[in-house]
Formats: C-alpha cells, sequence, structure tokens
C-alpha cells in the first residue's frame, strides 16, 4: 500500500514539475533576448559536476536497495569490500553525494546573487529560482528520508521486509529526484548552448 501511495504522490509531484517547465518553455519563447542573456551566466561546467554526482548518487541508492532486499542492513566484510556492503552503507554515500549537491547548488546561488541574479530581478531569475529551488528541496528531503532509513536499520532488533520495504520505497523517491533533475538540467543549462 506504502508503494502505491508513494507513485500516486510521486505522479502529482510530476504534474507539479510539469508546470514549472511550461514556466521555463514560456519564458524562453516569449523573452528570447533575456533568456540568452542570463542562461549565459551560470555555470555549466559546475552543473554538470553536481548532475553526474546526483545521477552516480541513484547507482549507489539502487545498490542499497538490493543490499536491503537481502535483508542485508550493515556491511559484513571490511570498509572497502564494496561488494558485502549493506543498505546502510550504500545509503550514507548516497547522502553524501546528494548534499554535495545541494552544497554545489547553493555555491550557484550565492554567485549568482553576488552577480545580481536573483529571484526580483526578472522573470528568468524567478523560474531559475523556483524551479532549481523547489527541485532542491526535494532532494533535501530525500536526505532526510535517507537519515530516517539508516536510524531505522542501526535501532531496530531485526531487520525485516518493513525496514526492508522502507528502503525501497525511498528508492522510488530518490530516482524520481534525479530523474527531475536531469530533464531540469536539459532544459535549463543544456537547451540554451544548443540554440
Amino acid at each position: 500500500m506504502v508503494s502505491v501511495g508513494t507513485m500516486v504522490w510521486l505522479t502529482s509531484e510530476l504534474m507539479f514539475f510539469a508546470g514549472l517547465f511550461a514556466m521555463f518553455f514560456t519564458l524562453r519563447s516569449t523573452q528570447q533576448e533575456m533568456w540568452a542573456e542570463y542562461s549565459g551566466r551560470l555555470d555549466v561546467v559546475l552543473a554538470t559536476i553536481i548532475t553526474v554526482i546526483l545521477v552516480a548518487s541513484s547507482v549507489t541508492a539502487q545498490f542499497g536497495v538490493f543490499a536491503a532486499e537481502r535483508h542485508q542492513p550493515r556491511r559484513t566484510g571490511g570498509l572497502l569490500q564494496f561488494k558485502n556492503w549493506g543498505m546502510v552503507e550504500w545509503y550514507i554515500v548516497s547522502f553524501i553525494m546528494g548534499a554535495i549537491f545541494i552544497a554545489g547548488q547553493t555555491y550557484e546561488f550565492a554567485v549568482l546573487v553576488s552577480h545580481g541574479v536573483t529571484i526580483q530581478t526578472n522573470a528568468f531569475g524567478s523560474a531559475f529560482y523556483i524551479t532549481t529551488g523547489f527541485h532542491g528541496l526535494h532532494v533535501i528531503g530525500g536526505l532526510i528520508a535517507f537519515l530516517y532509513v539508516i536510524a531505522r536499520a542501526y535501532f531496530s532488533v531485526k531487520f525485516t521486509h518493513r525496514e526492508a520495504h522502507a528502503a525501497v520505497v525511498i528508492s522510488y523517491y530518490w530516482h524520481f529526484v534525479d530523474a527531475v533533475w536531469i530533464a531540469l538540467f536539459g532544459v535549463v543549462y543544456i537547451l540554451p548552448l544548443l540554440v
């Protein structure tokens, strides 16, 4: 039931982000000069690096799911024996990568603000900060969920199907957040380079 509820909720979130994408496409078609000027101020290199990190965190989260499905909450071997890692270790790595993504996004926001690009500057600033900011809030929500699942694994007497299922459901959310970012990255950072 939790899985179905999560999927329904993520579908509603998809509709929310579709509205944000529509805002960007409308801006691009109606304000082409402003779009070109302000999109040129974005740090595509930094965005590419943090995108790769976020996508890689989806891979590590999936390894955590595989461990959870084996009912292996923690590693069974040495720290560098990755094949023996449990769900906790993979989710900690995913958490760190997600936190790096948020730090990179925060840094870019700070640089843009120092150059006078704020949410009040113009429609581009509003669209940029609203879309990437809401996505960032979703990433922070995922980071909190990772901490919840990790804590649950540590404090449970026995790692059961319920704990494993919670880890799987969190991975649905995390993969969704990553997929939305890939689309946002394409629209916000890559599309201006192609047109």
